[in-house]
């Protein structure tokens, strides 16, 4: 894992490092294979951290990237989080089967608005338990889709997913109504031990400017699909100092 400087800015940022931030996203359902396939291609071309498949994708990704040091990852029970734990599971395990080394998971969001903590909890726990006996490495992020949800529900939601093990809480689907919002970061940052659990930003982040925004507010990775135009931005802003 590449260190972020303690307050990252375009100063002390280099091109490398802000690629190792990005989990590239592949994640429209109309995208084809041969665009899955090339965008995989954009990943190893920048080195970003990983990609961000659709379920179906992780064996093509996985090919794609079987000599690359980008990891390959996906999502479970995208884009809602509506489907039983049982389901949730059964798709981290076959996910790992297919190549996948992080799992983005959607929480139910409407059982957590119910009070339904524990439950919420345990589906989390149940999730991370599973994918870290089957693959001890890999990496369990918990979506929150934090533009339905207030302040203290985001801050708990955090929670949960900490004492549930998990590795990162993030922000968003970006099939929601909403995206990153820097609020939102703070309140994840300052709900978890930043020991134990890192948070990703995802959403709406489409320039150099917001993904620095998003680490200046705790963010450690972040989703985007517009990794080509951040990190080239990069390099030319870097390329006129």
């Amino acid at each position: 894992m590449t260190l972020l400087p303690a307050n990252p800015t375009l100063e002390n940022l280099t091109p490398e490092i802000v690629a190792k931030t990005i989990d590239h996203a592949l994640l429209k359902p109309e995208m084809t294979v041969d665009e899955v396939a090339a965008g995989c291609e954009l990943c190893d071309k920048y080195g970003t951290a990983s990609v961000c498949v659709k379920p179906c994708d992780v064996k093509v990704a996985a090919e794609a990237l079987k000599d690359s040091d980008v990891d390959v990852g996906t999502v479970i029970g995208f884009p809602h989080g509506i489907a039983v734990t049982e389901v949730k599971v059964l798709e981290a395990l076959r996910a790992i089967d297919d190549g996948a080394v992080e799992l983005d998971m959607v929480i139910n969001v409407g059982h957590l608005r119910s009070g339904r903590i524990d439950e919420v909890r345990d589906e989390i726990r149940s999730v991370t338990a599973a994918a870290k006996t089957r693959l001890p490495a890999c990496c369990v992020k918990v979506i929150l889709e934090c533009s339905l949800l207030s302040a203290d529900e985001i801050a708990t939601a955090s929670r949960l997913a900490e004492e549930a093990g998990a590795d990162y809480v993030k922000t968003s689907t970006g099939f929601g109504p909403g995206g990153a919002r820097i609020d939102d970061l703070r309140v994840m940052r300052q709900a978890t031990n930043p020991d134990l659990v890192r948070v990703k930003a995802s959403g709406g982040i489409r320039s150099l400017d917001d993904l620095i925004a998003c680490l200046q507010a705790g963010a450690d990775r972040i989703g985007t699909s517009a990794t080509a135009a951040i990190i080239e931005d990069m390099r030319t802003r870097k390329s006129k100092n």
